[in-house]
């Protein structure tokens, strides 16, 4: 791809929403290309905590045109693998996490969502980045030459750019686009993920349990007294009428997992009693266009892959650094979206399509069918005669975007 040389923004004033990964990523490029940026971000701080992520293919790229990928490869966590286990506990077979993911040994790397998140902060708040936490837009008004915003403070500002970086549930996609629904791919599943003491002494791996749509996950991030524990099952139908309604879900859940052996009765009692719980359904976001006049989305706001894909931090990094490039290019955000999305959409289109490569089906089995075939799969390979695996697929996608160049002149 042809490199493009750009000149410094003049002062252009950009209000990113969202504090996670894509919104500290997109700002510290669009510092170093002299845009005036602020973040409002609606929790008190970054935040910490949360499962291991994954940064691939592409993304290491990113990482590393940011002077970060040294402190990434120092917090790898360096799993070795995921046990899967029958009914009764005993042990189906192991395979090596790349065999699903698709990742690159001694290249991609996993590390807690909250160092990441961390980093990035850490290296924006050596730029004049602006902070407005525990705020959110309220209302935006997009006049052609600008965007009035009023904030749920009651603070008010305008802005000459307005780019939504707030998640699956975004908020500024609902204020410019409309209703999420009808952009969200439900996958047919929910999951619940909290944690629990590390009672079975697990390192640098995870353990599987599965029976036809009902899934209990452990998960070890390197040596700890903690593990990331899963309750996930399937649903034809999202199963909740209110995801902020935790005791619902709590209980919907105990009885999706009612009678399973192995640990899973003392995981929903644990569940039952979690002051960490998060729970959501799995879905992704597809929508016909990222942008409208000033404002623009990036990340899971415009086009989450969801988790069975692994892809989301990665592709919130490539976009990030995507937007930021065009931006400091054009003159005109339309035209700078435009040029964006051109790049970025086949890239993200082909992540999400993932989904459908087979993982979903060795991980979270809807029947006995399925059951059988990842069982075999896994007897295959303890024997040494390894046929095609769901990772497999999916390396040359991680990769398949090169990185323009966006040299400052």
């Amino acid at each position: 791809m042809t490199d493009k040389s750009i000149s410094r923004a003049s002062g252009k004033t950009v209000l990113i929403s969202g504090a996670s990964i894509a919104g500290p990523t997109l700002a510290y490029w669009l510092c170093k290309y002299g845009f005036d940026v602020t973040v409002v971000e609606r929790s008190q701080t970054i935040r910490g905590g949360g499962y291991p992520i994954d940064v691939r293919g592409t993304a290491i790229d990113v990482v590393e045109q940011m002077g970060l990928l040294p402190q990434l490869q120092e917090a790898h966590i360096h799993s070795k693998k995921i046990s899967f286990i029958h009914a009764d506990g005993s042990i189906a077979g192991a395979i090596k996490p790349e065999d699903i993911s698709g990742g690159v040994e001694e290249r991609d790397i996993e590390l807690p969502r909250g160092r990441l998140t961390e980093l990035l902060y850490d290296l924006t708040k050596q730029q004049p980045v602006r902070y407005r936490f525990n705020d959110s837009i309220a209302t935006l008004n997009d006049d052609g030459s600008g965007v009035d915003v009023t904030f749920k403070s009651g603070k008010s500002g305008r802005y000459d750019i307005i780019i939504g970086a707030d998640g699956l549930h975004s908020n500024t996609r609902r204020l410019v686009f409309g209703q999420e629904e009808q952009f969200t791919r439900y996958l047919g599943y929910c999951f619940n993920g909290f944690t629990v003491p590390n009672d079975l002494g697990l390192s640098h791996e995870s353990i599987v349990y599965a029976t036809p749509g009902r899934y209990a996950i452990l998960s070890a991030a390197r040596d700890s007294d903690t593990l990331h524990a899963f309750l996930n099952f399937a649903s034809e139908k999202p199963p909740i009428s209110d995801r902020h309604d935790a005791d619902q879900q709590r209980r919907l859940t105990a009885e999706m997992f009612a009678g399973h052996g192995w640990e899973v009765p003392q995981l929903v009692k644990a569940m039952m009693e979690a002051d960490d719980l998060y729970y959501d359904v799995v879905a992704q976001i597809h929508m016909p266009r990222w942008s409208a006049g000033r404002v623009a989305l990036v990340g899971d706001s415009a086009f989450a892959p969801s988790f069975l894909t692994g892809q989301g931090t990665s592709l919130a990094l490539v976009g990030a650094y995507v937007l930021a490039g065009e931006l400091a290019s054009y003159d005109k955000p339309e035209e700078a979206f435009a040029a964006y999305e051109k790049l970025m959409r086949p890239f993200a289109e082909a992540n999400q399509a993932l989904v459908d490569s087979g993982a979903a089906a060795f991980l979270f089995p809807r029947t006995n069918e399925e059951l059988d075939v990842r069982n075999q799969a896994l007897a295959t390979i303890q024997s040494s005669a390894r046929g095609s695996m769901p990772g497999d697929e999916s390396r040359d996608v991680h990769s398949s975007l090169r990185l323009p160049d966006y040299p400052l002149k």
